[in-house]
Formats: structure tokens, sequence, C-alpha cells
């Protein structure tokens, strides 16, 4: 199954989005855009990277009524991006919903749909004592990856961590997007449940997500030029 690095575009605005991808001359790396780029730009951010030859992962993470996640894939499909996704704490009954509204747009040419497991950012203890989820982080993980195959979608957003339980319940062509990749020289910031690109690899993540050792890197192209060789 097809991997690739996923640039996590995590910029204030438009300008600077551009700017940086302005650097990538004669590459088009595959990229994510997110809460804050989304909604400080709206669609016409989507409309001019996919005008430049990007592949687009839309990284919003519904998570509301059926009905009304449902209303809102109708509309996502219709940016033409290439992977979204919802939380699968919305239950199964959600997330059909989203592949109903996806697939009633763009039928068999709908984005990849991807369901949010735990945030990378959650750890064990936060997710016991703060959400009152009373089962192990994988059992967790690994519970909702299953609900998520049940409903239809083509994979999770996980820690790569995790890849390997999901990929054991699941099936090896359910698809693995990791987040928390940091190389093993930076700093961890807020990631909680982080590896590098290359044990990514070897845990068996089909797309990593990048963001700041890539974006705040002296020189992005090098560093997205490293995830690849690390991770491909």
């Amino acid at each position: 199954m097809k991997k690739d690095v996923i640039i996590a575009l995590d910029f204030p605005n438009g300008k600077e989005t551009l700017e940086f991808l302005d650097k990538f001359e004669g590459k088009k790396p595959f990229v994510k855009i997110g809460m804050e780029l989304f909604y400080s730009e709206g669609p016409s951010i989507i409309n001019e990277i996919k005008a430049r030859g990007h592949k687009i992962f839309l990284d919003l993470k519904l998570h509301d009524i059926p009905n009304t996640v449902e209303k809102a894939m109708m509309s996502l499909a219709k940016l033409d991006v290439d992977m979204c996704n919802v939380h699968a704490a919305g239950t199964i009954e959600m997330m059909q919903a989203a592949l109903k509204g996806l697939t009633s747009i763009k039928g068999e040419n709908r984005p990849l749909l991807i369901a949010v497991t735990q945030l990378t950012s959650t750890s064990e203890e936060r997710m016991q004592e703060e959400l009152l989820i009373n089962h192990s982080l994988e059992d967790t993980v690994t519970k909702y990856a299953q609900n998520t195959k049940f409903a239809g979608l083509d994979g999770v957003v996980c820690s790569p961590r995790e890849s390997a339980l999901i990929h054991n319940a699941c099936g090896s062509d359910f698809l693995t997007v990791t987040p928390g990749i940091r190389f093993a020289d930076a700093k961890k910031d807020d990631q909680v449940r982080i590896t590098t690109p290359e044990d990514a690899k070897k845990l068996g993540s089909n797309f990593i997500v990048v963001g700041r050792p890539i974006t705040k890197a002296d020189d992005p192209v090098l560093a997205y030029e490293r995830c690849l060789k690390e991770f491909l």
C-alpha cells in the first residue's frame, strides 16, 4: 500500500502558507490543512493549493450529531480534497453518516475518510482521569479503530506506536495516519506519544504527518527530504 509524508501546514494565514510552499520548487508534497489555516482562509486556500498540484488532507476532525456531520461532509466533498476526517468518538452511526455524505457527492471518487482515535497529545493518565475512559490507551484506540472499520471508513489517525496493533485488529489494508513524528535529535513540543520517521516505518504507519520538524526547520526542503528518506 502506498506510503507518504504529509506536511502539516500549521500557519496562521494564506500568505505564510504559500510562501512556505514556494520553497518546494519542482516538488509537490502531500499537505495537511488544519483548523487554524482553514478557519482563517476558508475554501480559497484549498483551491489555491490544489491548483499548484498538491494532494490535501483536510484535517477538521468533525464531531457532531450524525445529520450535521453528513451535511458537512457533503459540503467538504465539493472542495476536491484527497483525505478528510472525523472523531471516532462520535460513534459508528456518525461515521457512517460522514461516509454517506461524502459518497452522495463524489461516489467512488470520494476522498479517503479516516477517524481520529485519541490525539497524540493525550496520555493514558489524562484519558482515564479527565475523560473517564477506564480502559488502557491501547485497548481504547484498538476499539475505536474496529468501530471505524465497521462503519466503512478507510483508516484512522493514531500514534505510530499503535499502528501494528491496529493493523493486527483491522487488517493490513486499513490505513494508519500518524502524527506525533519527531526526528531523533529534536524536541517533543506538546506531543506525548511520538516516534521518529524511521520507527514509524518499522511500526507500519501508512502516512506520517509532520509539522514543526519541517515547517520550523532552517531548511524545510532538506527536512522534508530527510523525512522521505527515513520513512519510505
